[in-house]
């Protein structure tokens, strides 16, 4: 059966230390273009029907350095809105938030998860229509892949935060039994 490749873009200056990145259009370091050519080599042997990306060039670079065509670009692969953590580390919001979990409490002026997982759940039901295709892939953003995963096995956008997803990594949502939703790869 045919497979949802996602793959994260590659190292982003504020994807290396810790910088929530949303909206601001990051370029990719020379370390990320390194990372997102080797995913071309991971990619290797495999064709898409379909390769759906997020508008931020971090992402489209990213396409483009690993091979891949991009088909369709959407604003429902752009990573999570920070809102007022745009370009802030989770331990400097934890400063003045000590609980503080983007997992269940989103972002002030941002996204809630609620939010993030009704755009993946839209660009998720896309995907399984253009599997009859063949294998589709998705290039997007660590947070948001991470909600994308959750959604595919039927967990709740929160359910994201158990799934560790590092830069210019492939995962993959695949099934088992022919239609049992299952994360067949992930975080490699």
């Amino acid at each position: 059966m045919a497979e949802i490749v996602l793959v994260r873009h590659g190292q982003t200056e504020w994807s290396a230390t810790g910088r929530h990145t949303s909206y601001t259009d990051m370029a990719l370091t020379a370390e990320g273009e390194r990372q997102a050519r080797a995913v071309r080599d991971r990619l290797a042997g495999r064709t898409f029907a379909a390769v759906l990306s997020s508008p931020r060039r971090r992402a489209l670079r990213t396409a483009e350095l690993a091979g891949l065509d991009v088909t369709e670009v959407t604003e429902d692969l752009a990573e999570w809105n920070y809102g007022d953590y745009e370009g802030i580390t989770t331990r400097d919001i934890r400063a003045g938030r000590p609980d503080w979990s983007l997992w269940s409490d989103g972002c002030p002026g941002g996204e809630s998860p609620e939010q993030v997982g009704a755009r993946l759940d839209r660009v998720l039901a896309l995907a399984r229509e253009l599997l009859t295709g063949g294998d589709v892939a998705l290039v997007a953003h660590g947070h948001c892949l991470r909600v994308a995963g959750a959604r595919w096995v039927g967990l709740p956008p929160k359910a994201g935060g158990l799934l560790k997803l590092d830069t210019a990594t492939v995962s993959v949502l695949g099934f088992e039994h022919e239609r049992d939703a299952v994360l067949a790869g992930w975080n490699a």
